[in-house]
């Protein structure tokens, strides 16, 4: 198609996509403002051993209404997922080979997998075991009045630095996949790699506690780990296709000169 055309095309995707996204929020604004759900409590969950009174406190009339709203945002971008992959993949495979084709719903699939894997592994182990490191430094004279904002905006960004930091699998894969590294070059970094994951843990993570940092940096060079495996298995898949169309194109062109052999004593026999 023309340029304007595929911008076109472009155009009509991106709203189907920006239908989907308010689609999710709205449906799971509903669906979370419930009261008879809570969803304020459940989330507030890992942190209530630690309170005396047994709830957060609020100085704002809008908080609960602005935590529900940003756990809407998050699932309902997580329930436009599937809307948001079909919109793109009919806009970019006509541009992409068969075995690229193969490739890219799995690692789609893998990116929601890894992320939501993330996200369970903050909420349910690193979240309550960081709060109960803090805990073991408070005191008898002082008293918690932990104000629901500041507590639901450190656990989001916990949430969400997790979910993100278990894509590194697929970011790997993606890089092998395109040839920009090799499994021999992520083994011989091996070293390098433990150090990375410590520092970017440390960035990544929106506390200085270090418990949260090597929770963050052990399952992180685990998914290293993870990413090389998939590395040798692209980069072998890869060359096996490349050398299969070698031999494809070698054959080929053997064909066309014993072709070309037979071919030319005709033309000299009818010369002659």
């Amino acid at each position: 198609m023309p340029f304007l055309d595929h911008l076109e095309e472009l155009r009509h995707r991106l709203f189907w996509i920006a239908g989907a996204i308010v689609i999710g929020i709205v449906a799971s604004f509903t669906v979370l403002s419930q009261k008879r759900l809570d969803l304020v409590g459940v989330l507030a969950g890992p942190i209530k051993p630690y309170l005396r009174e047994g709830s957060l406190v609020y100085t704002h009339p809008g908080t609960s209404f602005k935590i529900i709203l940003n756990a809407s945002v998050i699932t309902g971008l997580l329930l436009a997922t599937p809307v948001m992959g079909y919109q793109l993949w009919g806009f970019f495979s006509p541009a992409l080979h068969p075995h690229e084709k193969r490739v890219i719903i799995p690692t789609l699939m893998g990116m929601v997998v890894l992320f939501l894997c993330g996200v369970g592994l903050c909420f349910f182990i690193v979240l309550p075991f960081t709060l109960r490191f803090f805990h073991g430094f408070e005191s008898a004279a002082l008293t918690p009045m932990i104000e629901a904002t500041q507590y639901f905006g450190f656990a989001f960004s916990m949430m969400l630095a997790f979910g993100l930091a278990f894509e590194l699998p697929i970011g790997i894969l993606l890089l092998s996949a395109l040839g920009i590294v090799s499994p021999r070059t992520l083994t011989r970094y091996r070293r390098h790699a433990v150090v990375i994951c410590v520092i970017a843990s440390a960035f990544i993570t929106p506390d200085a506690s270090p418990t949260t940092l090597f929770a963050l940096a052990g399952p992180l060079y685990l998914l290293f780990e993870l990413g090389v495996a998939l590395s040798w298995l692209v980069t072998r898949k890869r060359r096996k296709r490349e050398l299969e169309e070698e031999l494809a194109a070698r054959r080929e062109a053997a064909a066309l000169r014993e072709d070309t052999v037979h071919r030319e004593p005709r033309r000299l026999g009818v010369g002659i």
